[in-house]
């Protein structure tokens, strides 16, 4: 039902994974290349985007650096966060079969920690290191985002979910016994 604590919780898990897909996950920054004396900063997201740079508005001399042109490839991870994403959303309507509900969480759970394992373990060092190519095999300064902290939330309120349905579960084993 939609007043179940588990709604919230998994309603709660797909935004998240929501902005894994909108927000940035790292920014990669050189401070002062020797060459060219400014600063050369690339931004990993999910979805490449190539939109207007506050600092180029502001007038610093900053050369940004295209994800595109790495030909660095994150359709994986955005599979797995729209998998994750869809089913927290298909857990919400499974609310009448509790043990499947529990399954597709545990499963919806696993999926955003492979996705976690992926971003941190490959992504993120993948992409520096291809910038490290390009920029002389100097490593960049990583910032970390939204993005990169998101599924650890998604993660939790997976959990949270599951075991609010275990207690619903629970409960309504404890009501029968009592018929």
């Amino acid at each position: 039902m939609i007043q179940r604590i588990q709604t919230l919780w998994l309603i709660l898990a797909a935004g998240c994974m929501v902005l894994c897909l909108l927000m940035p996950v790292a920014k990669y920054s050189y401070e002062n290349m020797p060459t060219e004396g400014q600063r050369v900063e690339a931004q990993l997201d999910l979805i490449a985007q190539d939109g207007p740079d506050m600092a180029k508005q502001m007038g610093e001399p900053v050369v940004t650096y295209s994800q595109k042109l790495t030909g660095m490839t994150t359709w994986p991870m955005v599979t797995l966060a729209v998998a994750s994403m869809a089913l927290a959303l298909v857990c919400i309507v499974l609310f009448k079969r509790r043990l499947l509900q529990m399954r597709m969480a545990m499963v919806g759970f696993l999926i955003t920690l492979i996705y976690v394992f992926l971003l941190f373990f490959w992504a993120v060092d993948r992409y520096a290191d291809l910038l490290s190519a390009g920029m002389g095999g100097t490593q960049p300064e990583v910032t970390w985002f939204v993005g990169a902290f998101a599924p650890m939330g998604a993660l939790v309120f997976f959990f949270l979910a599951q075991r609010a349905i275990k207690k619903d579960e629970a409960l309504v084993r404890a009501a029968d016994r009592l018929r």
